[in-house]
């Protein structure tokens, strides 16, 4: 590779659809982007596949189109906890399940009709000031995006690590032939373990387990704990292989140094049981998008410990209700009580609500455990 030959204005790390998104957010500015991945595409994750209202609505301004028929619609979030249970549809909207193999795919179309250049099966070695090291040569660049998931190198070579851990969990993921029995996204909960309920289709769902080690998000485990998920389950074909994956609670000091800027898993995240890290990873991809052309990634910083405030607040809320059985049923029979508080906390859940409303939402659900 001749270095004249493959100068870009940004160059990112990491083909998945964070690093796609920022992508394409960076080439409608008018950047010459590139980006280099060391898989081979379509790249899947072990993810609920669930998108809110609000992540398609990035979706739309990134200019992805979802075909019709591309996946399952749901109208809200529905919690379950042995024999209560509360449901609210969303303020705004509807969401779509679909498979997150699709949706790469459906990214990949949309960065190659903006002109990105994609490289795959080509690993970053390093990075540089005046650029990126590939193993044929070094690609300048003026800005380099680190999009390379929650064990982002890109970070450890930037020193970008500092920050707050709220501990590791494990996810595995399976699809299953069987026609949906719900119009919401569920959340099954157990002593410790969660289970996450999307439909992708007519007659498929995704589902992923949560819990704090491999043998407690193990499948059998978990449906053995949750005998109605389990029941709607039997005689259904399994439509995927398992998939596994770490998730974590994580909030970075810092995501940008120099002319280097992370975005989605390698900026930092919220728990796979809040379902919102593809809705952060396309905001903050716009956000970067901006501060580049505005030749200021402070104004990323800013934008970005914005973005995760809310969700930071909500994960760790629901991490709460995951591990504290009592703490649990008390809320679960708040939000059964008082459909509409729980609705306002689903509105900070995707992030359609005020700093007011959240702190007000707040400071009510804390007055009603108090209270109950």
């Amino acid at each position: 590779m001749h270095t004249r030959e493959a100068r870009t204005d940004v160059f990112v790390i990491g083909g998945g659809p964070a690093g796609l998104a920022a992508a394409i957010a960076a080439s409608r500015k008018g950047f010459a982007v590139t980006v280099a991945d060391g898989a081979e595409p379509p790249i899947d994750k072990a993810c609920g596949e669930g998108l809110m209202p609000e992540t398609l609505a990035a979706l739309a301004q990134l200019g992805v189109k979802l075909p019709g028929g591309s996946g399952q619609q749901f109208c809200g979030i529905r919690f379950l906890d042995s024999d209560t249970e509360a449901a609210a549809d969303f303020p705004d909207g509807q969401g779509i399940g679909i498979r997150r193999r699709r949706l790469h795919e459906l990214l990949i179309s949309e960065a190659e009709h903006c002109g990105v250049n994609l490289l795959w099966k080509t690993p970053v070695v390093g990075i540089a000031n005046h650029g990126v090291y590939l193993h044929g040569g070094t690609v300048p660049a003026r800005w380099i995006i680190g999009a390379d998931g929650g064990q982002s190198r890109v970070r450890q070579w930037c020193d970008l690590n500092s920050g707050a851990t709220a501990g590791h969990r494990v996810a595995t993921r399976r699809h299953y032939r069987v026609r949906p029995w719900t119009k919401y996204m569920e959340i099954y909960w157990a002593e410790r373990i969660q289970a996450y309920v999307t439909a992708v289709s007519h007659d498929e769902v995704c589902i992923v387990t949560l819990g704090e080690t491999p043998d407690t998000a193990d499948f059998d485990h978990v449906l053995n704990l949750l005998p109605v998920l389990r029941a709607r389950l039997s005689g259904a074909e399994l439509a995927s292989r398992e998939r596994g994956a770490v998730t974590a609670m994580q909030s970075l000091a810092r995501v940008w140094q120099g002319g280097v800027a992370l975005v989605g898993d390698a900026s930092g995240g919220v728990d796979a049981i809040t379902g919102e890290g593809l809705r952060l990873a396309f905001q903050q991809s716009l956000a970067l998008a901006e501060a580049m052309y505005a030749g200021d990634l402070r104004l990323y910083g800013r934008a970005h410990k914005k973005l995760l405030r809310p969700p930071l607040w909500m994960g760790k809320l629901m991490l709460q209700f995951g591990r504290y059985e009592e703490m649990r049923s008390r809320a679960m029979g708040i939000f059964n009580r008082n459909p509409e508080l729980f609705q306002r906390l689903l509105a900070i859940h995707v992030g359609h609500s005020t700093t007011k409303a959240t702190l007000t939402a707040g400071l009510e659900l804390g007055w009603q455990f108090l209270a109950s």
